[in-house]
């Protein structure tokens, strides 16, 4: 699965943070306990980002093992920060972690996420942001090969020699990782991470375990909850991951659904023709996007944005709609006034040209937390089958995740999610969602027989709960306030639904520039992992 560029607005305005004790957190709701220590306290300093600044957050380290199994071994050091509640501390509810997901997603911007609940239900939490092992500023962070995705990479359809080409590239970005990663490698799996999770639990204190975990952040989630059911307090799911394709069916599943919301995004398009100027059917627009992307194939814009580099900068309209406009912008513009320029510049913008942490680390977890076919025949015969109907993200998907096929560290057997033993959770998904399809979340609700389901029937978003759906977060704030949830429902289906946010409509400003605003449209909370 992958993730793009995490956009992030402007700093969220929080009410005045009073200072907390190390080392203090929730018992239960509306008390705070000194604990006897079973993990080092939290020294907590000022953070560097702005953003953090801006919100009064506090920033530190918590130092865990890397290999749990040998505790007095070597250490890796996560990243935290932290936002105080800022209601009284007799309304307080305890210590919220975050995970953005990818896997390979920054977490640390993230304790501000409390400040999009409505009303005062955020207020009454600690929201903790953290960069899981080897992400972002935890360290050891993994980086292989910064410039692995400058362009032009050979195309991602199996022509012209691209197959060989991609088999030789992968396994040498593989290869690649073994020599930075060293030990850290056979240490990335989400049991470690859950793993650090309680660690961070523990070195605040906390008896118990609020979390907010958006896509792969989901899967987190469930393996915490089916190691530690006993620490589980409110858990938000939003976008869930199906546990039963762990990692390599997930991907086959994650393309038919990318096909379907492609095919919106160009009917989209298609709509506002008089805009646009691409075609007033979505079979029109469609053909002029592969139309485009041959031509690039032949001659790469800039000589850098080529076939596999098109397909890419428009992967991200198939996770949030409110990108639909900048990039259909980026594409008019590109079919009738060409300018490389702005097409290599939304490219590099949006493909982490010169840090590959985000990729590396999504291989990280990936490759080594279940099992891949190790034949290339193998993937070869299902990926061939998929692209037959969903051909916009079948290879290149197929070729992100090709170094799993030859990782040097060793895969594990993925954990049984079972949520049998944890309290009630809610869970939330678009029912269009490409990215984690929307089968994923029944399957974990049918798991947590305490959980809840909200739905958005249509919806195309993906990871996009706290951003402005008033239906969809006021029920989030009600959970988070006083754990109400919607009533469970017979069979498998959702509890409740919220119509999803309206399709973006295209302003004159938007139509008129071609600036590629995958990477610079503002995200109305946080976001975004798309993974």
């Amino acid at each position: 699965m992958k993730r793009l560029t995490i956009v992030v607005t402007a700093a969220v305005a929080v009410g005045t943070l009073a200072a907390t004790p190390v080392g203090l957190a929730a018992a239960s709701p509306g008390t705070r306990t000194t604990t006897a220590a079973t993990a080092t306290s939290v020294a907590w300093g000022s953070c560097s980002d702005p953003t953090l600044q801006q919100a009064h957050a506090q920033c530190g380290t918590v130092t865990v093992p890397m290999d749990y199994a040998d505790p007095g071994g070597a250490k890796v050091k996560l990243a935290i920060s932290r936002v105080l509640h800022t209601v009284p501390d007799s309304q307080y509810q305890g210590v919220m972690l975050v995970n953005p997901g990818g896997p390979g997603g920054s977490g640390l911007i993230y304790s501000i996420l409390g400040g999009f609940v409505p009303g005062n239900a955020g207020k009454a939490y600690d929201w903790i942001g953290f960069d899981p092992r080897g992400v972002g500023s935890s360290q050891p962070a993994l980086s292989c090969d910064p410039n692995y995705t400058a362009g032009p990479r050979p195309p991602y359809d199996p022509v012209h020699g691209s197959v060989s080409a991609w088999l030789t590239k992968a396994a040498g970005y593989a290869q690649a990782c073994g020599r930075a990663g060293g030990a850290l490698l056979e240490h990335l799996t989400t049991v470690d991470s859950a793993k650090d999770m309680d660690s961070i639990r523990s070195a605040l204190g906390a008896s118990k375990l609020n979390f907010y975990g958006f896509s792969y952040g989901t899967y987190l989630g469930q393996v915490y909850a089916t190691l530690y059911p006993d620490k589980v307090r409110r858990f938000v799911l939003d976008s869930n991951v199906d546990p039963r394709g762990v990692w390599y069916q997930d991907n086959l599943d994650q393309d038919y659904a990318f096909e379907v919301v492609l095919t919106k995004f160009f009917g989209w398009i298609a709509k506002y023709d008089s805009t646009y100027h691409l075609g007033a059917t979505e079979h029109a627009v469609e053909q002029q996007w592969y139309d485009a992307k041959d031509k690039l194939q032949a001659d790469p814009a800039g000589g850098v944005v080529g076939a596999a580099e098109w397909t890419d900068i428009f992967t991200g309209a198939g996770y949030v709609q409110f990108l639909w406009p900048d990039l259909a912008s980026l594409f008019s513009g590109w079919v009738h006034t060409p300018n490389s320029k702005t097409l290599v510049d939304a490219y590099n913008g949006s493909a982490s040209v010169g840090d590959d942490n985000g990729y590396a680390m999504y291989l990280g977890v990936q490759c080594v937390d279940a099992p891949w076919p190790q034949k290339w025949s193998t993937w070869k015969r299902d990926n061939t089958r998929v692209a037959k109907a969903a051909p916009f993200l079948t290879w290149s998907n197929a070729w992100f995740n090709e170094p799993c096929r030859v990782w040097p560290a060793a895969a594990h057997d993925p954990v049984h999610v079972d949520g049998r033993d944890a309290p009630p959770i809610l869970l939330v998904d678009e029912t269009l969602d490409a990215a984690t399809p929307y089968p994923g979340s029944l399957e974990v609700r049918r798991r947590f027989p305490e959980a809840s389901l909200i739905a958005l029937p249509g919806g195309t978003n993906h990871a996009f709960s706290l951003s402005g759906n008033t239906c969809l977060d006021s029920k989030i704030a009600a959970y988070l306030a006083d754990g109400t949830l919607p009533e469970r429902k017979s069979g498998s289906r959702a509890d409740a639904t919220c119509a999803p946010l309206p399709q973006p409509v295209p302003s004159s400003a938007s139509a008129s520039t071609s600036t590629g605003g995958a990477t610079r449209s503002p995200m109305r909370a946080r976001l975004a992992v798309l993974h």
